[in-house]
């Protein structure tokens, strides 16, 4: 009689991936934002885990996860497994699609930045298929399948290449006939301040440093108080209708100032530690086309 013995589990790659992800950001809730699932569902993935490999890979704390020893020494294995396959795919992809682009940014640079050079973009790669996802947070892009990201960043993540496409300065902007009747006045501004919810700190810090190098409070109200978007296109769109002042980006608005809907008052701008960049992956050397529409977007700034 043959004797067929029962097999091991098989190994449990969607609990990888997400213990792979959690431990990466030290975070249930981080993980389970970039593999669009929910906190419930990586907690359970990492106990399938955690009983297929009899082990504890995190201890739970009040405040959060902490890895154990044994969750330390698998991580950067698995990491570099996950870098290597998602680099595998990206291949893969190309040779699929050679002629297409995929590009991630940032909801703001996608709308007020980006949308106006599409057609210009277009025209100078006609056989390039572009397509855009706009993201809160830079993507991954050793495993997400993502050409070209474009963001305003102070550090490149982990795994790319970083090209600086715009210096940002921080500048407040508003409608003109707000500006003509602060130019009437000596007094500090009552309009409103609009906010951005991605940058809902610029007028604080603006505001701050305004004062420091003019010696001049120029809004008399709490400059956290105001309208807030979700959008910072919105919140543009509100300062051309008048609802009050808005700090520019420097980069966002600078088509918006060209063609008179918005005129930079109080003649104080602020750099930002945070320029528009465009992030590739950093093995994507063979993708001359990203190369040529990043040198292409350098030369548009």
């Amino acid at each position: 009689m043959a004797v067929d013995p029962p097999r091991p589990k098989a190994l449990p790659l969607k609990a990888l991936r997400a213990f792979e992800a959690a431990a990466r950001h030290e975070s249930f809730v981080l993980a389970a934002e970039e593999l669009a699932v929910t906190p419930g569902a990586i907690a359970q993935q990492i106990k399938t885990l955690e009983i297929w490999a009899d082990c504890r890979l995190f201890e739970r704390k009040a405040r959060g996860v902490r890895l154990t020893e044994a969750g330390l020494a698998a991580l950067p294995e698995l990491s570099a497994a996950f870098d290597a396959l998602g680099t595998a795919a990206q291949k893969l992809r190309h040779a699929g699609l050679p002629g297409a682009i995929r590009i991630a940014a940032l909801p703001s640079v996608a709308q007020l930045w980006l949308s106006p050079r599409l057609p210009a973009l277009r025209t100078a790669f006609p056989e390039l298929l572009i397509s855009v996802t706009a993201l809160e947070r830079p993507p991954n892009l050793q495993r997400e399948s993502f050409d070209l990201a474009l963001f305003f960043l102070k550090d490149a993540p982990k795994g790319t290449h970083c090209s600086l496409l715009a210096e940002d300065r921080l500048i407040a902007v508003c409608a003109p006939a707000v500006a003509q009747r602060l130019a009437n006045s000596d007094r500090p501004s009552q309009d409103a301040l609009i906010h951005d919810e991605t940058w809902h700190e610029d007028w604080a810090s603006w505001l701050q440093a305004a004062r420091e190098a003019t010696g001049r409070d120029l809004h008399s109200g709490n400059p956290r108080r105001g309208p807030v978007f979700s959008l910072y296109s919105l919140a543009v769109q509100a300062a051309i209708d008048g609802a009050g002042l808005l700090i520019g980006h420097r980069p966002l608005v600078a088509q918006t100032i060209e063609r008179g809907r918005l005129v930079e008052v109080f003649g104080f701008s602020l750099p930002s530690d945070a320029p528009l960049c465009a992030l590739s992956p950093k093995d994507s050397t063979e993708n001359e086309t990203s190369s040529q529409v990043i040198e292409w977007l350098k030369g548009s700034s």
